[in-house]
């Protein structure tokens, strides 16, 4: 397949970790690839992507919480068509922190970081995405109210959960054939899920595309792990 005929997915925070899987997943699979990394500055493993797949994979900048950013990059993707936009991007503060004892600035660039600046990407750059295409986002299954029995990683689970609620409320002003998709990785071993986490990258995120490649056929908002299976609310 060439570049030229190949699908194409935008993966909003794509440096490393998942976002950097997915790229790789999504170019083994024939797709081009447009990936964002934050500082301008640094190499990243996307950029030995593009490098050894030379025009298959764009790298762009773009800083999520900054919405000049996001302004100027939906003006340099004018005129584009997206198969598949997938908005990967998330922080967190110490697990241990509880809810009344988390500060204001750890509040806020939490929240700001896995809420409120995806649901701006995905605003932002709706328009690009071809009608039969998907518009997705990374969120947990931590951010499951059903699920939560533990408690811990208060802050973390709660912008999720507010990614989640923030995605059904886009979900209900998009036509009825528009397929969204909220994803949860499972406990993956990255930087954010540390290394004793249960699953390898290699074990989630493969799965994960399958499903999200499957989902474009069905419209509507789900709520999917890695293996297609639906997550409460």
């Amino acid at each position: 397949m060439t570049s030229s005929a190949a699908p194409t997915i935008l993966i909003v925070g794509a440096s490393r970790g998942l976002g950097h899987a997915m790229a790789a997943e999504f170019l083994a699979r024939g797709w081009h690839v447009v990936g964002t990394v934050r500082d301008p500055t640094t190499h990243t493993a996307l950029h030995d992507l593009a490098d050894d797949h030379p025009g298959r994979v764009e790298v762009e900048v773009l800083d999520i919480t900054e919405p000049d950013q996001l302004a100027s990059l939906r003006d340099r993707l004018s005129g584009r068509v997206l198969d598949v936009l997938f908005v990967n991007a998330g922080t967190t503060n110490d697990e241990r922190t509880l809810i009344g004892e988390v500060s204001t600035d750890d509040f806020v660039t939490v929240m700001v970081t896995n809420a409120l600046s995806p649901m701006r990407v995905v605003e932002t750059l709706q328009d690009l995405v071809a009608p039969a295409g998907l518009i997705g986002a990374m969120t947990s299954g931590q951010g499951s109210i059903t699920n939560n029995t533990t408690g811990m990683r208060e802050v973390y689970r709660g912008s999720k959960a507010a990614l989640n609620m923030f995605m059904r409320s886009f979900a209900v002003r998009q036509p009825e054939t528009r397929a969204l998709a909220l994803m949860a990785p499972g406990w993956v071993q990255t930087a954010l899920g540390g290394p004793g986490a249960r699953l390898t990258i290699e074990e989630s995120i493969p799965n994960l595309v399958e499903v999200l490649l499957a989902k474009r056929d069905r419209p509507g908002l789900e709520y999917l792990d890695y293996l297609g299976r639906t997550v409460p609310w």
